[in-house]
Formats: structure tokens, C-alpha cells, sequence
């Protein structure tokens, strides 16, 4: 099932992809045939109904559905274009990353020994098809890094490996657009990656189900046709449930969090001489089981 946020004549709405990906079903139609309460967007249906709903939305589509919506006719926007609060994102968690970003803040080419976080301002999230806007007065190395996200589905804290799954909605892509002279200027990683329009996401949120444990999807980043980035989540160092378990000790993760995984080798910064975004570019990010998240650089 993949769950898609979208602009339909002038009006945000959400629903599901029909199996051929050529049309939606407006959540609020499916959730009338349930007798359940219309959410009036992606993230509240996730904080309020969770995965206890998804069984219960299958029965219906498996039936007769009226009042489709052709993609043709939808914008797509990010899944959850405004988060409940910052982006949880976990830095070097690919060794051959970590050993090509030795240049970056905080920096030794080792591989680390605990999960690295940060955290992103969202305000919103850019979905797809939408334009990375570079601020040309402030960066010149604007950097792209695909990443499987996690969506959470409910709260939960102290979360063992072994539950983790428990605690997951679905998943995403994410980019997380760097502006590495900020990074380096500033000295963390925060600022730099923060900018608006830097965390494309999309194009929908594919449900738990689709995606067995564990985790081991294809992943890359394309720009221009051309492959830079290329690897599998099963690379990760800190897999999802180390990640899920480690992040809730002492905090409570929330229905709706979204935590970007990590991204392999291949990023700008790593090659020699730099490969940075410009203007014209075109950005694909693709994950096995999900599909393609596709930007333009402005």
C-alpha cells in the first residue's frame, strides 16, 4: 500500500496508489466506507489510526472504489510535507561514506563506533518533481545524499531491536541536500543542511508490509543519468532496529518522526575534483520497493 500526499484542484489531500501507480483513492472516501474519522492530512492519520487501519483499508480496496483520482490530475507534495518536529538523520552510517567525508566537520575517516545524530529543520519538505533552490549569494557546494527514511507509527520509548518493526508506519526517500562551505564554515552539520528546499522527500510512504525485515533494498542517486551513488541498505553499519532501539533510550519517538538512515558513497564532496549541484541538474533518488524521488536544481 503507498499512502501519497497531494494538490487536487487547489486543495491538499491524501490517499492510497492504486496497484498500477495511474490513480489515487482519496483517503477521505476510504475512510467514509469505514465509518472512521476523516484526518485532515497524511500525519494525523498516522498519528491517530497508526498500522491498526491497514488490514481494514485493504478489505475495501480489494472491493469497489468510486471517485478516483488520476495522477495526471494531483501534484504530488512530500508525504508529510510538515513534520511534527526536526528530521532525526544519522550521519556516516555507511563505511565507504565515512571514509569520504573525512573533510567534514566532526571529522575522522573512521568508522564510528555509535550511531552519529543530527537533526534537519523541514518547513516544509519538498516532494516530487519539485526544484532544490541553491542560495547563490550564501553556497556554491550544494551536495545531494539519497537515504531510506523511516516513518514512525507510534510513539514509543526504550524500544527494543527485537520490537522495532513494531513501531514503524512505512518508509520513504529522503535527499539530504548539504551545503558543505556551510558545514565546514560553521563547523556542524546542522545549519548546512537545514536550508529550505533541502530535504526532498517522496514520493509516497510505501506500508511496512511491502518491506520485510531485514532490511536489504538497492539504493542510488542519479544525476544527469549518471550514477554516482550506488549500494544497499544492508551496508548500513547501525541497521534500522540498532537505530529505532538506540534513538528511543531516554527518548520518545512520535507517531509521524521521521529518521533518514544514512547515505552510501558517491556524494560530491567524495570525488576528486568535487561533484556539487548546479543549476539545470536534474536529481534521481532510488530506492528498491519504493520507486524514484526526482528534483530539479534551480
Amino acid at each position: 500500500m503507498k499512502f501519497v500526499s497531494y494538490i487536487y484542484d487547489g486543495n491538499e489531500g491524501y490517499g492510497v496508489f492504486n496497484e498500477d501507480n495511474i490513480s489515487v483513492f482519496p483517503m477521505n472516501v476510504l475512510l467514509g466506507k469505514l465509518n472512521r474519522k476523516v484526518l485532515e492530512n497524511l500525519l494525523e492519520f498516522i498519528r491517530t489510526y497508526s498500522d491498526d487501519i491497514i488490514l481494514e483499508l485493504g478489505n475495501v480496496l480489494n472491493g469497489s472504489v468510486d471517485n478516483t483520482i488520476s495522477i495526471d490530475d494531483i501534484k504530488i507534495t512530500a508525504p508529510i510535507p510538515y513534520p511534527r518536529r526536526n528530521v532525526f538523520c544519522l550521519g556516516k552510517n555507511y563505511a565507504d561514506h565515512a571514509m569520504e567525508v573525512k573533510s567534514l566537520p566532526g571529522g575522522k575517516a573512521a568508522v564510528p563506533d555509535y550511531p552519529i545524530y543530527f537533526t534537519k529543520v523541514t518547513d516544509p519538505a519538498i516532494g516530487h518533481m519539485d526544484k532544490v533552490i541553491i542560495p547563490k549569494d550564501y553556497t556554491e557546494k550544494i551536495d545531494y545524499e539519497v537515504e531510506l527514511a523511516i516513518i514512525i507509527g507510534k510513539d514509543g520509548k526504550d524500544i527494543s531491536p527485537d520490537d522495532a518493526e513494531d513501531y514503524i508506519f512505512g518508509y520513504t526517500i529522503g535527499n539530504d541536500i548539504s551545503a558543505r562551505d556551510i558545514q565546514t564554515k560553521h563547523v556542524q552539520w546542522f545549519k548546512g543542511k537545514s536550508l529550505d528546499t533541502f530535504t526532498p522527500m517522496g514520493p509516497y510512504i510505501v506500508d511496512k508490509s511491502e518491506i520485510s525485515f531485514p532490511i536489504e533494498l538497492d539504493i542510488n542517486c542519479k544525476i544527469n543519468g549518471e550514477i554516482r551513488q550506488n549500494s544497499n541498505t544492508k551496508n548500513l553499519i547501525f541497521d534500522i532496529p540498532t537505530i529505532i532501539s538506540d534513538l528511543s533510550k531516554g527518548l520518545t519517538l512520535r507517531a509521524g518522526d521521521i529518521i533518514l538512515t544514512g547515505t552510501p558513497s558517491g556524494v560530491g564532496i567524495g570525488f576528486t575534483p568535487h561533484k556539487y549541484l548546479k543549476s539545470g541538474d536534474v536529481v534521481e533518488c532510488y530506492v528498491e520497493k519504493i520507486g524514484s524521488l526526482v528534483n530539479y536544481v534551480k
